[in-house]
Parts: C-alpha cells; sequence; structure tokens
C-alpha cells in the first residue's frame, strides 16, 4: 500500500474527528435540534437527553459526578472560568494590603493560562510563576516553596502541550488539600490519553478540549468538585443560568453529543493506544537520535506522554527545517508572529538555548499514526537535517573539534 501524503503528525495540536462521534451527533442537527432547555415537548427532551447522557460519559472518564461536569466551548473557556471565577471567589486581602490573593503557577503552562493569570495581577492579585528545571517537571516540593498564608489558588497543567513532560498532580493536590487551598489542573493533553481520577487524584477543579480527544472542536468541559470541599466559583458570563449557573447561553446539543461519544470511546480504548504510541514514538526518538548527532528529546526521558516527541536539531535552522519536512505535518520550536520569529517560550523556559529552541520540532502521534508513517517521518527528518547541516559552516567547524563556545567572532 502506497503511503498517503502529506502525514499528520501534530495529534497535540488538533485531532481528527472519530467517525463514531460524528454519527452520534448527526441527528442532533436535523432531528433532534430541540433547545435542551425547553422542557415542555419532545424535542427538548430529546435534546436534554443527549445532553445527560453526553454528561455522564465526561464523568466517566474522570471519575466524576456528572453533577460535576460543566460543559464550555473548550479548554481556553473552562481555563478562564477555574482560574477567574475562583480568584474572585476565593479572594482575600490580607490586614493593610491592597493584594486580593496570591495565586501561583509555572511559566510554561499553556497561554490559556498564564494570560487569565496576567490579567488577574493587573487586577490586583499577586501570582508567583515557578520556573522548572531543564526535564520541564513542577513538582510539589516546589508549590510547598512557594504557598503563602494568602494563596487561594494554584493552577499548574498535568502533562505539557509541548514536550510532554507529566507533572506531580496528585501529590500537589494532596498539598493543597492539606493547606485548604483551591487546585486547578489544565488536563488538556492528559485527559483521554492517561488514566484520571479526580478524587484519588485530589483535584477541585480540571478543564480539558473535546478536539483533543478525537471529538468536534468547539466543545469542552469543566469539572467543579461538589464535595470535600464543595468549590464554589463566580460566573464570567450571565445570562439564562445555563450549567449551573456557572455558564450561561443556549448549549452546543450537538458538540456536546460528539464529545460525551469521544469520552466514551477514549475510556475504552486508551489503555491499549496508550501502550502501542508508547512504543511508536520511542522508535522515532531513538532511531532520529541514532543517526543524527548534536540532537536532543526535550523534556523528562521517562516521565512524559506516550504521544508526544519534542526533539532539537543542532546546527539547523528551525524554518528551514521546516520547510524541508514539508510531507510532515508537524509544530516547530518557532512561533511564528507578523514581526518576529520568536522561539518557543516553553522551550526557553526549560533552559534550551535559543539556537536549539528555534531548530525543534515538536512530533505528535494519533490513534491511527501508522508504523509506516513514522518509519517515513523519521527518514524524512534525518533526511533534511542532514542536508541543512551540510550547508552549515558551523557544523563543519564542531565536527572538526572546535569548541565554538570560544570562537571570537570578528564583527564588521
Amino acid at each position: 500500500m502506497s503511503l498517503k501524503l502529506p502525514i499528520y503528525m501534530d495529534h497535540a495540536a488538533t485531532t481528527p474527528c472519530d467517525p463514531r462521534a460524528v454519527e452520534a451527533m448527526l441527528p442532533y442537527f436535523t432531528e433532534k435540534y430541540g433547545n435542551s432547555g425547553s422542557r415542555n415537548h419532545r424535542f427538548g427532551w430529546e435534546a436534554e437527553a443527549g445532553v445527560d447522557e453526553a454528561r455522564e460519559q465526561a464523568a466517566l472518564l474522570i471519575g466524576a459526578s456528572e453533577k460535576e461536569i460543566i460543559f464550555t466551548s473548550g479548554s481556553t473557556e473552562s481555563n478562564n472560568i477555574a482560574i477567574k471565577g475562583a480568584a474572585y471567589m476565593y479572594e482575600k486581602a490580607p490586614a493593610g494590603s491592597k493584594n486580593r490573593g496570591h495565586i501561583i503557577t509555572c511559566t510554561i503552562e499553556h497561554k490559556a493560562v498564564l494570560d487569565p493569570v496576567k490579567r488577574l495581577v493587573k487586577e490586583g492579585f499577586d501570582a508567583t510563576f515557578l520556573e522548572t528545571a531543564r526535564d520541564g517537571i513542577v513538582t510539589a516540593e516546589m508549590i510547598k516553596g512557594a504557598l503563602r498564608p494568602d494563596t487561594i489558588l494554584v493552577t499548574i497543567m498535568w502533562a505539557n502541550n509541548e514536550i510532554g513532560t507529566i507533572n506531580e498532580i496528585r501529590e500537589i493536590g494532596a498539598l493543597c488539600k492539606e493547606r485548604g487551598v483551591i487546585f486547578h489542573t489544565d488536563a488538556t493533553q492528559w485527559v483521554g490519553k492517561m488514566p484520571t481520577n479526580v478524587d484519588a487524584d485530589n483535584i477541585d477543579l480540571l478543564s480539558w478540549s473535546g478536539h483533543k480527544i478525537y471529538g468536534p472542536k468547539g466543545i469542552g468541559a469543566l469539572y467543579v468538585r461538589r464535595h470535600r470541599p464543595r468549590v464554589r466559583l463566580q460566573a464570567l458570563q450571565d445570562g439564562g443560568g445555563q450549567e449551573r449557573g456557572f455558564r450561561s447561553g443556549t448549549l452546543n446539543i450537538p458538540g456536546i453529543v460528539g464529545f460525551g461519544k469521544a469520552c466514551e470511546i477514549a475510556r475504552l480504548e486508551m489503555e491499549s493506544d496508550a501502550i502501542r504510541l508508547g512504543r511508536l514514538r520511542k522508535k522515532l526518538e531513538t532511531e532520529v537520535c541514532r543517526q543524527l548527532d548534536t540532537c536532543a528529546v526535550n523534556g523528562h526521558a521517562e516521565r512524559r506522554l506516550p504521544h508526544i516527541a519534542n526533539i532539537s536539531f543542532g546546527f539547523v535552522e528551525g524554518e528551514g527545517l521546516m520547510m524541508a519536512v514539508k510531507n510532515i505535518a508537524c509544530s516547530s520550536g518557532s512561533a511564528c508572529t507578523s514581526a518576529s520569529l520568536e522561539p518557543s517560550y516553553v522551550l526557553k523556559g526549560i533552559g534550551v538555548g535559543d539556537d536549539l529552541a528555534h531548530s525543534s520540532l515538536r512530533l505528535s502521534l494519533g490513534k491511527w499514526t501508522t508504523e509506516e508513517q513514522v518509519d517515513y517521518t523519521i527518514s524524512e527528518v534525518v533526511k533534511a537535517v542532514k542536508k541543512l547541516r551540510e550547508m552549515s559552516p558551523l557544523y563543519d567547524m564542531h565536527k572538526e573539534g572546535i569548541d565554538l563556545s570560544k570562537v571570537e567572532w570578528a564583527h564588521h
């Protein structure tokens, strides 16, 4: 069978919608098209039944009660409701202080966490942005060192979206519980890929998204703990009081049904998917690094998600590398803006130098990624890096054993 190009190796960005999720959604566009808030006729009842089933499917995936699931438009909205909603609800200013409360997060969180926290800082809250070591892991010990009497919220992602590193979530949750501090985790890359139990993992608030688990885009959920402790949030959006008042607005019924189905499929299949993807990712990293010198896998060696590989290549220009592997859809270590090419703040945040951060690839595998596609990716990446290095005078100097850090460059 001939390989179909291009190959999709960007599943950490989004996933294709599972045909089973699409099939579950279809009747809710044209047949069961009622508003779930319409309680006085069959069309509304059918829509409500679809929502109820999806809520159960979502709850089962993370070990929660269906009453603790709030449907949103995705993780960005879930993060905003959790972080801002908790900050406003639990704010406390120490005597004689203008500070409204202290929040702990990390410098390599997703922007959907960093930006809401920065907004709260502008509004009078105080925040600690923890820096990780080269392995990218946030430990309970780091949180313990940052906790203060006025700390009201800790928000730490379960697993990093760029390097796949897994944080000490259960231990951080236990520490927060002990100190009476609300704990939120952005679990966008984790849920549906790895087993989750919000009680055992000591989580108060958890965000996740449909399009990362083979569901539709524009739909996600927020878990809000109801017991021990009962977590309260201040709503950010006013209206009809849907979703227990946390998120007003007519529900996206087809999206919710598709999301629920994707949660059910993930619960039943993620264990076997994780084993297969872990093997393929390991093969990808091992073979690329075996065939090339001066390359490094970013993130912790073992404590990493099965589907994300992030590799830096010395003596290669990042954008040139992306263009050289045009038949592989993946992400670069550079984030394009209209004015400049900035290296990934996550890689810089774990101490990767600008040169290597610029020349990194994130290759993320999915449930339909084949061994043949992985073999092709290995071959193309190796070929591209070798070709680009042939044009690099710095690589020639490196091969000759010259220590480039000690070279004094002439300025004209």
